[in-house]
């Protein structure tokens, strides 16, 4: 298993993690299981949205004795009421929600402290000015959480929780259909097969400087929804027209910027498997790039998507770092410090480009990478 830092709060994930679908309705015996697999594999995130108490009670009993070996995502405002899930913004329902949700798992603490569910700007600005905040920045100052983090679906709420400084973890819907869909407060427009109807014209402007900026200021990303609940992976019902496979769906969210941990929605033990299995897996069956140009109804044209058939350059160019760098400051409209000294790191710059244009030949989205070279060196100075 691959570990990655989670942005700045300095704790590392593995790069698969556990969405918490495939606790709920299970008994503690296979709850269990799922634990003995993840310890003995290396999973050590784990989400845990959903305020089922029985699902708390038996991953509490089943982590005895282990606590130490997994990262806890558990999220406030999000609680079990008339036996059910519900959304809360309600201080003292979160409050005893969350009691009750570290009197289950057995613990004192969990890593990230999670505001539940912030699809619009409005329940930001809520959350942030009123008692939920003030609430999550307590627990924080006391332990009882070592990180603050938002799950969102929408990129406009999502931005302006990571620029406000407040927000260390995002957990954002990434994969990539949703990546071409412009902002929305209502999640369903994700799943609405209207919304894919006509073709859709590479990545979301918005979602791009998402992405760009929790690199850049250290926000750490946990992704949902890699597989669109599973559509993705059905030629029937991927609303690209084709079904991709897991390693395809986990490797283009593991390539995006601040990406560290792939939540995947696994059921069974054989799913987990599936998506544990990505990495021991050959780069041909992780390669998205040249199924992802093929694709009828979805197109990235001039669009990097890091995949890396650009290498290898002749000249030893990282093609692909050198052009997500020059794409954060393009996005911000400045050269961040964190920026130049990352490109400062790299062992080859743009301006050793000879521009024999061999990797333009080999890129299946016909990125201009000359020119991007070239813009590198006026933006970076080498």
């Amino acid at each position: 298993m691959i570990y990655r830092e989670l942005g700045r709060i300095g704790i590392n994930v593995s790069e698969i993690g556990m969405g918490c679908e495939g606790f709920v309705d299970k008994s503690f015996e296979q709850v269990n299981a799922f634990i003995d697999l993840m310890e003995a594999k290396g999973v050590n995130c784990i989400d845990l949205y959903t305020p089922n108490p029985d699902l708390r009670s038996n991953l509490g009993r089943a982590m005895r004795g282990r606590r130490d070996s997994f990262v806890l995502q558990a999220h406030l405002c999000t609680i079990w009421k008339d036996g059910q899930y519900k959304r809360t913004r309600d201080i003292a329902e979160v409050k005893a929600g969350f009691a009750d949700q570290l009197r289950r798992l057995e613990t004192d603490y969990v890593e990230i402290g999670m505001i539940h569910y912030v699809d619009s700007l409005a329940d930001w600005e809520g959350c942030k000015t009123g008692p939920v905040m003030e609430y999550a920045l307590e627990l924080k100052k006391t332990g009882a959480i070592k990180s603050i983090g938002l799950s969102s679906h929408n990129p406009q709420a999502a931005l302006a929780a990571v620029n406000s400084g407040l927000i260390d973890v995002l957990m954002f819907s990434i994969n990539p259909c949703y990546d071409l869909l412009p902002a929305d407060e209502d999640v369903e427009s994700l799943f609405d097969a209207k919304n894919y109807e006509k073709p859709l014209v590479n990545m979301d402007a918005e979602r791009q400087e998402l992405y760009e900026t929790c690199q850049r200021l250290g926000v750490g990303i946990t992704v949902m929804k890699a597989f669109g609940g599973g559509d993705l992976l059905s030629a029937e019902l991927s609303p690209a027209g084709k079904a991709l496979t897991a390693n395809q769906c986990i490797h283009y969210a593991l390539t995006r910027p601040g990406v560290a941990s792939v939540l995947v929605g696994a059921r069974s033990i054989e799913d987990l498997m599936t998506s544990i299995a990505y990495e021991d897996a050959p780069d041909s069956e992780k390669d998205y790039a040249e199924v992802f140009a093929a694709l009828p109804k979805i197109s990235w044209q001039g669009h990097c998507m890091y995949c890396g058939h650009c290498a290898p350059c002749p000249s030893g160019i990282d093609i692909a770092n050198v052009t997500k760098f020059l794409n954060l400051t393009i996005a911000q409209g400045e050269v961040p410090e964190t920026v130049r000294e990352h490109y400062g790191a790299l062992s080859h710059s743009a301006g050793e480009c000879i521009q024999c244009g061999a990797c333009e030949t080999r890129c299946p989205f016909g990125v201009p990478i000359m020119e991007n070279m070239k813009r590198a060196v006026g933006v970076f100075g080498r």
